[in-house]
């Protein structure tokens, strides 16, 4: 197996825990990059030559290697152990077949995403190493879930970065447009071939449990809405209107087919447009809303966007509150890994004092067990929601 030596000190993050090997902590003269093909497993040594494990290596990434064995041991078998480990975790805690199975880093199997609705799963792989164990990982899928089918999504962002080729297929059995499944026992559907991502996004369950809580005979809005996550479950817990909004007709769509499926569409009106314009046409015209759910993007992809991105969520918080009604609810979320959990509460912070409206945080959440945070990797902590109570404004 060929060796990747860091350079000293470098192996610090990597005993802590951490997976991830960048470029620049790896000592190039001892043990070149360069002719390593991409996927190929290499076994890695601090600068003295301790052994600290096994990692599938791509050179031409900033993050050129990842950790996937503290010893020299990772085989088909391996994975599909740490596969069954991530089904079983995901049973024990979840009652319904509707969850992440497998979430990358966290689960020990980076690069792999599995979601899971109900009889259909989808897949996606995005590195040159765990792609080496594609069939390996639908038949492990067959054998411990018996689906009616296996839909690989590997279309995605990810494998661009990784020069990969973009692949929609079929692995196995049969697999609609649109799949049933449910989250906090709401009966949903995904459009899992034509969707973002896997075709849902299933991190924020707790936090749309926790808003669910509030919304009996209120006026929500839901922005960036997608399929409707938190716009749809508000209403079948009795919110008497809601108003999803998204850049994407499409989704829209989506939305009103989820809340057809739960018989609200009566209730449901939508807005196709971008959320700023959208926003402020909505103050322009006075409405206003009981609660808001602002769920935007990541505003910061990059370390290099924070400051634009941090502006980003200033904006747009200040104006939801906006249109937000005396005592009413916003939750802002925010899904951008380079944005700290209390920068986006200064965000709140400072929205709220420019509007003279007194803000009480009742609540603060973050990812749900299927999207478990790997404690040595903070990379693996992204999510982050909090629930807002305003008062009406002290300037008048």
């Amino acid at each position: 197996m060929l060796e990747l030596i860091l350079n000293r000190g470098a192996e610090r993050r990597l005993k802590r825990g951490h997976l991830w090997i960048y470029s620049n902590e790896v000592d190039t003269k001892r043990s070149p990059l360069k002719g390593i093909d991409a996927g190929s497993q290499c076994q890695v040594h601090d600068s003295q030559g301790k052994l600290l494990g096994t990692a599938f290596v791509n050179p031409s990434q900033l993050i050129c290697g990842r950790i996937v064995s503290r010893n020299s041991d990772f085989s088909t078998d391996t994975v599909c152990e740490r596969i069954q480990t991530a089904f079983e975790q995901r049973q024990r805690y979840f009652s319904h077949p509707s969850y992440r199975m497998v979430y990358g880093d966290s689960d020990w199997l980076p690069g792999l995403v599995v979601d899971r609705f109900g009889d259909y799963l989808v897949v996606q792989v995005s590195n040159w190493g765990m792609e080496r164990y594609q069939q390996t990982i639908v038949d492990k899928l067959v054998e411990m879930v018996n689906p009616k089918g296996i839909l690989l999504r590997n279309d995605h962002q990810g494998r661009a970065v990784e020069d990969m080729p973009l692949v929609h297929t079929v692995a196995f059995g049969d697999v609609p447009e649109i799949v049933p499944f449910e989250e906090n026992g709401v009966p949903l559907l995904a459009p899992v071939h034509q969707g973002q991502k896997t075709g849902w996004f299933y991190d924020h369950r707790e936090n749309r449990r926790l808003l669910n809580r509030w919304v009996n005979g209120k006026k929500v809005l839901d922005l960036f809405s997608y399929a409707g996550g938190w716009g749809i479950q508000a209403l079948a817990n009795g919110a008497a209107e809601v108003v999803c909004v998204d850049a994407s007709q499409q989704a829209l769509d989506w939305c009103l087919l989820n809340a057809d499926h739960n018989g609200f569409a009566d209730k449901l009106k939508t807005i196709q447009g971008k959320a700023l314009d959208v926003l402020k046409g909505l103050v322009a015209e006075g409405e206003r809303f009981d609660a808001i759910v602002l769920d935007p993007p990541a505003f910061i992809k990059r370390r290099k966007d924070h400051k634009a991105g941090l502006a980003a969520y200033r904006h747009i918080n200040e104006l939801a509150m906006r249109l937000l009604a005396k005592d009413g609810l916003l939750v802002s979320a925010s899904c951008s890994m380079h944005l700290q959990s209390d920068e986006l509460l200064d965000c709140i912070r400072g929205a709220a004092h420019r509007l003279g409206r007194p803000a009480s945080i009742l609540a603060s959440g973050g990812q749900g067990a299927d999207h478990p945070v790997h404690p040595a990797i903070p990379e693996t902590n992204y999510l982050k929601a909090h629930f807002v109570h305003l008062g009406g404004n002290t300037n008048k």
